[in-house]
């Protein structure tokens, strides 16, 4: 039983699990960078093809509370399996289709798979890890997942321009297999425990926990952290980001692809770093998806506001602001730990990728109406116009995180933890400094 629990043996487990994770994030967002491509292949809009991209996303949310119970039920080696092999079926029938109805049902399996991938795989987080490393390794996670889209910006496009759409498509079906199988080789739910199953599946225990899961305001905050930073990422990596630096911007595909290298990278650097301060600040974790949100805003209006084509600094700030958003998403996930018990945290879970996700389907679909309805020549100034919609989503968002944070810090309250204003924590923590500070003020 000690060489199951050894340090080498956890880390082997989640490694494998996080390839499979990088091949889901490789399915997810290689229809972003074939964006234009497909437009051209089933002689359709913009607005359509982002309405398979929609359609996936909302397939994944749907499933997510499902897929959640699902977990709670059959544990993560099964349903990292199946979420492969259904990726796989998909990506080979878009591959082999060229007609509508089978680029649909593409995207649909793809969402699916999808679905079951992610919060199975942060699943195994809590049970080979110790509780102090659980925020630093959910953000690796959530990271190293992110290169799946270097996957897709890179040979995923230098396979499409030289071999064309189907063997592009095939070969991330035949990548998706090959992870399914090494996950069933040698991922275990649990030190010594090849597949846990948890008790059998009925309607009213289902219900029970979805409806105290929701009940906690520490889930709605969880899923409102994740509505408000993850779509500007997701929508930018997943659909948009790629045309809008090639065919708005001007910047050649070699360039685009440096920048989205750059977006995974710099995630990579800011997740470890965020969870290192979640670990130590866990009363502060709004503070720092605020400040996300805020870098985000910012760095989109500088973009929009420039007097024509964005130079490449300011493309590359955006790109830094964008990556912050994911390793943000992930403190969403760390409420639903810390505030549900183990048997009911994979319905958590999925209540929180629900936000993310729903806000990313709204603003993707929402990118291609307004491209359409400005023109549908996908110039720069369109491009800015359809990316303002994202003002109205934050808007939301924001609203959200502050509405149920102000919830959790009365039931804190309540049992005897009190959350201290951000200036009084400073002056705790730099007290010569904050009162210098105070002195000057009144002087």
């Amino acid at each position: 039983m000690a060489s199951t629990r050894s340090p080498w043996r956890a880390w082997t487990v989640w490694a494998v699990a996080v390839v499979a994770y990088v091949v889901a994030v490789l399915q997810r967002t290689s229809f972003g960078v074939a964006g234009l491509d497909a437009v051209e292949r089933f002689g359709t809009t913009a607005s359509a093809v982002a309405l398979f991209t929609v359609l996936q996303l909302v397939v994944y949310a749907a499933l997510q509370v499902p897929a959640g119970v699902l977990l709670d039920r059959y544990g993560t080696r099964r349903l990292v399996v199946a979420g492969g092999l259904l990726m796989a079926l998909g990506q080979l029938v878009l591959a082999v289709g060229a007609v509508l109805p089978l680029a649909v049902l593409g995207r649909v399996l793809v969402g699916a798979g999808d679905a079951l991938t992610f919060i199975s795989v942060l699943r195994l987080v809590g049970a080979w890890f110790p509780a102090r490393h659980a925020p630093v390794v959910t953000q690796l996670t959530g990271l190293m997942g992110q290169l799946g889209q270097v996957l897709s910006a890179v040979p995923l496009v230098a396979l499409l321009a030289v071999r064309g759409w189907t063997t592009a498509f095939a070969s991330a079906a035949a990548l998706g297999v090959l992870a399914a199988v090494l996950v069933a080789l040698v991922v275990r739910d649990a030190p010594g425990v090849r597949s846990r199953s948890g008790p059998p599946l009925s309607w009213s225990k289902a219900g029970s926990d979805l409806v105290r899961a929701w009940r906690h305001p520490g889930t709605r905050l969880g899923l409102w952290s994740h509505f408000v930073t993850q779509f500007p990422g997701t929508v930018f990596a997943l659909m948009w980001g790629f045309p809008f630096l090639e065919r708005g911007e001007g910047v050649p595909q070699a360039t685009v692809s440096a920048l989205f290298t750059a977006y995974v990278v710099a995630g990579l650097v800011a997740g470890p770093l965020l969870g290192v301060l979640v670990s130590r600040h866990p009363l502060r974790r709004s503070w720092l998806v605020l400040t996300i949100v805020a870098f985000n805003a910012a760095a989109w209006t500088a973009v929009i506001a420039w007097p024509g084509p964005a130079p490449l600094w300011l493309l590359g700030v955006l790109v830094l602001a964008l990556a912050s958003g994911g390793p943000g998403s992930m403190v969403g996930f760390d409420y639903a730990r810390t505030f549900n018990p183990a048997d009911r945290q994979g319905t958590a879970t999925g209540i929180v990728n629900v936000g993310g996700f729903v806000a990313s389907l709204v603003v993707v679909l929402a990118v291609g109406v307004v491209l359409d309805a400005t023109g549908g020549d996908y110039s720069l100034d369109d491009f800015r116009t359809a990316f303002s919609v994202q003002y109205v989503i934050w808007a939301v968002g924001l609203v959200g995180v502050l509405a149920t944070r102000r919830k959790v810090r009365a039931q804190l309250a309540a049992e005897g933890v009190v959350v201290p204003p951000i200036r009084v924590a400073l002056a705790q923590r730099f007290p010569r400094r904050v009162r210098s500070d105070e002195g000057r003020r009144r002087r």
